[in-house]
């Protein structure tokens, strides 16, 4: 069960957004990843808790920040319910779409998932972004490529690091995106800090 913590800043001017304390595993039906989201000064700034059923599909999204919260799921599309700080409005949303994505590295590994790309194979995907700091939602398309997957050795076997290019299609940017198994090792934005334990591997 790898646990660790992420260091989030924006990509643009790298200035300290978050530090992203983290657990996760694969379980007998899916994956699962649960994280308590700190300031750079160390007061709490949210929560994240995803999981996947076996086909990398979300199963269940629970999300906090700033008071808001969204719970969501794989529902004719993707299903959600957004609830404002004082709890008394929620409002519902559906898109025809793939999945979920946001600001965590979960749903890096998450999409990764769910596409399971083959080398040199590419795909477009369709994802709702819930964005910070009021869990906004903003529905987009990507295209996300396997570039290339290394065997790396360590002292627990080979570690296999998969390289992605990720393409918004709205604006042509493209990133590029290191995982290994169910951590994020490098992505913009995205540092890993610190690792407690090997990632595990997907079958």
């Amino acid at each position: 069960m790898p646990r660790g913590r992420y260091s989030l800043h924006d990509p643009h001017d790298h200035t300290p957004l978050a530090q992203e304390h983290f657990q996760c595993a694969p379980g007998p039906s899916g994956w699962r990843y649960v994280s308590r989201l700190t300031t750079p000064e160390g007061d709490h700034r949210g929560s994240v808790d995803l999981a996947l059923d076996d086909l990398g599909r979300p199963i269940r999204l629970e999300l906090h920040a700033g008071g808001w919260q969204v719970r969501g799921a794989a529902i004719d599309g993707v299903t959600w319910v957004r609830t404002d700080p004082t709890g008394v409005h929620a409002t519902e949303g559906n898109v025809n779409a793939h999945a979920f994505t946001g600001t965590s590295p979960a749903f890096l590994v998450a999409t990764a998932r769910l596409l399971r790309l083959t080398p040199s194979s590419a795909t477009r995907v369709r994802l709702v972004a819930f964005t910070d700091p009021v869990l906004a939602p903003r529905t987009l398309d990507q295209s996300w490529a396997l570039v290339n997957s290394e065997a790396h050795a360590t002292d627990n076997g080979p570690l296999i690091v998969d390289e992605y290019q990720v393409t918004a299609l709205d604006t042509g940017e493209r990133d590029t995106v290191h995982i290994a198994g169910d951590v994020v090792l490098a992505a913009p934005g995205i540092e890993l800090e610190d690792l407690q334990s090997p990632p595990s591997r997907f079958d």
